[in-house]
């Protein structure tokens, strides 16, 4: 199943080359068609390249024909040049089948390109993080993230079952122990890049939405700042169900006092109707799938398990 896979750079600067050519490397071993942006490795400050370098990537992506356009890594970036991105561009290369997929930063692009076309994109994996793992000998990426990739590009990826954290149970979603939305357009990602397009014309208006969330290097008081602040702005209570992914590499501290993510959970449960779940595999880490940005999906399950579906896209 060889697809034509094209890597551009929309946010930061390629900083590990040879994870960078590891995963060109696991891509073509995987048996795909791997063309890389003539930018793909430009620097200027943090930046792959200026913003008009990037901005130049991203519409290239578009035109490639490409089935994936792949980003080669996040980092920060994409948020400034949301005005001038050719949404419309972009929307009509994903109707001749290109999917966008990519993570962290572009969170951004993804909510801007729901917010202005209704298009859908894919939230997964980058190029180094994902396929570019490890030099040591016998380190692959993860089977799983590969797994749910090959699905996407075969379009047999028809939705994710997960067990929640343990102390989630069905008295906390409904008496008895089962729950069932139908029809929640999803939609998030990375939980700071989201919160700062609220108040802009590049947050989507979802209502009836489920709402996935994760993010990397943030303290648990900083990530319930940023839940609190989307809460008081009404958009949790407008979603159908909010899904908790994968929070890491944040470290507590002496002065936290048993304050912990967990403490987070219980009190955005506390605050707030609609459903909550958690450890959605999704999010800064190894093993991770792809999630349709856009897609209307189906959400159940029974006590602790869950299932999300969104049938064919």
């Amino acid at each position: 199943m060889t697809k034509h896979i094209y890597i551009y750079s929309p946010s930061g600067a390629v900083r590990d080359k040879a994870a960078f050519k590891r995963g060109i490397a696991r891509l073509k071993a995987l048996g795909h068609e791997v063309e890389v942006d003539q930018a793909a490795l430009a620097s200027f400050q943090r930046f792959a390249g200026d913003d008009e370098t990037r901005l130049a990537a991203i519409h290239r992506a578009a035109a490639s024909g490409a089935d994936v356009a792949l980003i080669s890594r996040g980092g920060y970036g994409i948020t400034r040049l949301l005005p001038r991105i050719r949404y419309k561009k972009v929307a009509k290369a994903i109707g001749r089948g290109t999917r966008f997929v990519g993570i962290s930063d572009f969170t951004a692009f993804q909510n801007a390109l729901l917010a202005k076309t209704g298009t859908i994109s894919w939230a997964g994996p980058a190029l180094c993080e994902g396929f570019g793992v490890g030099a040591e000998p016998g380190a692959v990426p993860d089977e799983i993230m590969e797994a749910c990739f090959d699905d996407m590009l075969s379009g047999q990826g028809e939705g994710v079952g997960w067990r929640q954290t343990k102390r989630a149970g069905a008295q906390e979603i409904r008496g008895d122990g089962s729950f069932s939305i139908q029809d929640g357009v999803l939609w998030g990602g990375n939980l700071t890049v989201l919160t700062s397009l609220l108040g802009t014309p590049y947050f989507p208006k979802v209502k009836s939405g489920i709402l996935f969330l994760e993010d990397v290097s943030e303290h648990p008081y900083r990530i319930e700042r940023m839940l609190t602040q989307l809460l008081h702005a009404g958009v949790l209570g407008r979603q159908k169900a909010v899904l908790l992914g994968q929070f890491t590499d944040y470290k507590l501290s002496e002065h936290d006092r048993g304050y912990e993510l967990q403490t987070v959970t219980d009190w955005l449960r506390v605050n707030l109707q609609t459903p909550v779940l958690t450890n959605l595999p999704y999010g800064h880490v190894a093993t991770k799938v792809l999630l349709p940005v856009g897609a209307k999906t189906d959400l159940n399950g029974q006590g602790r398990d869950a299932l999300l579906s969104w049938g064919h896209v």
